[in-house]
C-alpha cells in the first residue's frame, strides 16, 4: 500500500473522462474478495479492464474518492437517463487496505446528492449477502432491504434537490479545481 491508511480528507469529486487510467488502475488493484464483491462473481483481468473503459459511458456519471491524489474509491451511476423519474442502481468499489475508513461514507453522501439533485426517484442497490461492507452503508443511511437467498437489495427513495444537495455537488466539483491548483 502506498501511503498511511488514513483518511487525510479525501477528494471526492465527479469523474471525467481524463481520470479514465485512475478508473482502470483503480479496478485492477482489488484482491479477490474485493473483485468478487464488486462484480457479484469471479471476472479477469482483461474483464475488469473491459468494464473499467465503460464507467464513464453516456447513461451514467461517477464519482471517485481521491487520498494523496490516487483513486482509492469509486461510486457509479447507471440507468440515470432512460426514464422519469429514474430509478439508478449505484455501484461503490473502495479498495481492501482502504476500507472501513470512511471512504464509502464519503462516496455515498455524494453519490446521493447527484442523484437528488437530477430527480432520481428511486436508487436500487444490489448485493452479494456476504458484503457486509455495502449492507452496513445501506443500513446507515435508512435503505429498505429485502434479503433473498444470496442477495440483498436495498432500496432508497431521494427526496427533491435541496440547497444542501446542491451546495454539497458544488463544493465537490470546486474541490477537484482546487485539489488540481494546489495538489
Amino acid at each position: 500500500m502506498t501511503g498511511e491508511r488514513t483518511l487525510h480528507d479525501p477528494v471526492v469529486r465527479r469523474l471525467r473522462f481524463g481520470d479514465q487510467n485512475d478508473i482502470c488502475e483503480h479496478f485492477l488493484q482489488f484482491d479477490n474478495q474485493t473483485r468478487r464483491a464488486r462484480f457479484c462473481g469471479a471476472v479477469s483481468n482483461k474483464g475488469v479492464l473491459s468494464y473499467a473503459q465503460n464507467v464513464l459511458r453516456y447513461d451514467g456519471i461517477a464519482c471517485g474518492a481521491f487520498v494523496c491524489g490516487q483513486l482509492r474509491g469509486l461510486a457509479e451511476l447507471r440507468g440515470l437517463f432512460h426514464s422519469w423519474p429514474a430509478t439508478t442502481e449505484p455501484a461503490f468499489s473502495v479498495e481492501a487496505e482502504w476500507q472501513s475508513i470512511g471512504i464509502g461514507d464519503a462516496l455515498f453522501e455524494q453519490m446521493f446528492a447527484m442523484v437528488q439533485n437530477r430527480g432520481v426517484g428511486t436508487i436500487q442497490m444490489m448485493r452479494l449477502k456476504k458484503n457486509g461492507h455495502m449492507r452496513h452503508l445501506a443500513v446507515k443511511h435508512n435503505a429498505r432491504l429485502v434479503v433473498d437467498a444470496d442477495v440483498v437489495e436495498a432500496i432508497l427513495y431521494p427526496n427533491w434537490p435541496t440547497p444542501v444537495s446542491i451546495a454539497v455537488e458544488i463544493f465537490a466539483e470546486t474541490s477537484r479545481c482546487s485539489y488540481l491548483a494546489f495538489g
